[in-house]
């Protein structure tokens, strides 16, 4: 999974909010022909939180089918462990290989509850999991060592870009350990995760652009730092500094612009708004931007 960009998919809606299985196919078909090191079908990006089981169970098998084995397919999971196995037999029974366990629903729980939430539900699938560490969860060190040892938990994805205790933990992993950058608009701190050993990163740019993703993941693996510092200066950081104007634009913002280039993935579904008129044209300027600087079109 660290060889290529790591893949998630936004969740097709009809402008009456029903799912739109035909678009999430075209979607995602075209998500998996850029050769991405693996594809996440609905987690964050993928509005997890707003499916149905049985529309989170049509949108993973989707995704398997349309990978047809060529990549991994990693399903989100989440709330509390006996939900999040509920989803994870879906997902099992769709043919996904691994499960990314989404942080759990609104409450702040201790070291030893964030551990026994992993290990109730490694406890009732055979998939893989791989830990999300954002918001309310958060692993220390000791913790971190107990989760590596239940069978079954494969990886951490991070989202805290706290990178001194990301660099603990890394140091406190089994040798096969998988660990993954989930920032927010991961590029923009991708070269910072790569130095205490994290290369693999996740990209919502990806699921609107995947040649400025891939041209961005090419240059940072090649050591081309002047296109890297190019695409960060001229498109990432002004995406950035356009995500945090209003809660929710990190999904928002990303199905407007798959929307701006012909993809078919609707509108976002409440409680997440759809971005106003003057943010779409300022997106719509950006993402012209960055497309020309990898030699693209809209």
């Amino acid at each position: 999974m660290a060889r290529g960009v790591l893949s998630f998919p936004l969740t097709s809606f009809h402008d009456d909010g029903t799912l739109d299985p035909d678009g999430f196919r075209a979607h995602v078909a075209a998500q998996i022909a850029t050769g991405p090191g693996a594809v996440f079908p609905a987690c964050g990006t993928g509005e997890f939180f707003s499916l149905d089981e049985d529309e989170y169970r049509q949108v993973v098998t989707v995704a398997v089918e349309e990978a047809g084995g060529r990549v991994p397919v990693v399903a989100g999971v989440g709330y509390g462990w006996a939900q999040a196995a509920r989803f994870a037999r879906i997902a099992e029974e769709a043919g996904a290989d691994a499960l990314l366990v989404l942080p759990h629903y609104l409450v702040a729980a201790p070291q030893d509850g964030l551990v026994a939430q992993l290990e109730q539900l490694a406890a009732r699938t055979p998939l893989p999991l791989i830990a999300y560490q954002r918001g309310q969860v958060s692993f220390g060190v000791a913790a971190f060592r107990r989760i590596t040892a239940i069978p079954g938990v494969i990886g951490l994805k991070d989202g805290h870009s706290d990178l001194d205790r990301l660099q603990r933990l890394t140091l406190a992993a089994p040798e096969d350990f998988l660990f993954f950058n989930g920032a927010a608009t991961a590029e923009i701190q991708a070269r910072a995760y790569a130095t205490v050993g994290v290369p693999a990163y996740s990209s919502a740019v990806h699921a609107f652009a995947p040649e400025i993703a891939d041209a961005f993941f090419t240059a940072l693996s090649d050591g081309d730092h002047g296109t890297v510092e190019k695409l960060l200066r001229d498109f990432y950081v002004p995406l950035v500094e356009l995500r945090d104007r209003v809660p929710g634009y990190a999904v928002s913002l990303v199905k407007a612009a798959a929307r701006l280039r012909g993809r078919p993935v609707g509108p976002v579904r409440a409680p997440l708004t759809d971005p106003t008129a003057a943010d779409l044209a300022e997106l719509r300027q950006l993402l012209t931007t960055g497309l020309d600087l990898v030699g693209a079109a809209l």
